[in-house]
């Protein structure tokens, strides 16, 4: 898994990369890379942008096409495919885009392939949404150490599920093969677990 990371980073920064006079590209914020890309369209700074969501994206495609090799696949078709179109968009939140761009380009494959995937790839949309931007979004000293104290507040068995499926990017599949969990158990485990971690961290962060 570590090797495909780094051969997408190799790839994309091949495709992508003239560096002269940048070799302090990586210590830019992701707010900052967006904003030099969209000032000078150089694509080196996307690239760089995009390399650090190359874990979060292919979990995603994981999720949806639960397949690793068609995962790694689509994690390159999309760097690919809206190189030569980003600049045409008017993108008001890059991490809000690329999850419907990645989640659209895995729908297509999925209809286009005609396959199933072990779970209704809707429910995995709605269930990952606001935790891709909620995990991958920069954060303060306090949301860290909220989401740290939740977590731990959490009923083990939502506490399990919602860390193998949110920060360990297992697939419900996993889930049950891991823990002997049922599917419906999981699936119920993750939703309430979702809803109370959330809960739990806007309560926190007011009283901090």
């Amino acid at each position: 898994m570590l090797y495909f990371f780094y051969f997408c980073e190799i790839k994309i920064f091949t495709n992508s990369i003239s560096l002269n006079n940048k070799s302090k590209i990586s210590e830019l914020s992701n707010e900052k890379l967006w904003e030099i890309f969209l000032l000078n369209g150089d694509i080196a700074y996307f690239g760089e942008l995009y390399k650090r969501y190359i874990p979060l994206t292919y979990g995603l495609c994981l999720k949806y096409l639960n397949n690793a090799d068609a995962a790694h696949d689509a994690v390159m078709d999309i760097f690919e495919d809206i190189v030569p179109k980003i600049a045409k968009y008017e993108i008001k939140n890059f991490h809000t885009w690329l999850y419907s761009v990645a989640k659209n380009h895995c729908l297509l494959k999925l209809r286009k392939g005609k396959q199933t995937s072990f779970v209704n790839i809707e429910e995995v949309f709605v269930e990952n949404e606001d935790f891709f931007t909620l995990i991958d979004k920069p954060q303060t000293e306090e949301e860290i150490a909220a989401l740290a104290h939740c977590m731990k507040s959490l009923p083990e068995n939502q506490r399990i599920s919602v860390n193998f499926f949110y920060i360990e990017d297992k697939s419900y599949a996993d889930i049950v093969d891991i823990t002997g969990f049922t599917l419906n158990n999981v699936k119920s485990f993750i939703q309430n677990g979702k809803r109370n971690l959330k809960s739990c961290i806007i309560r926190v962060l007011k009283l901090s």
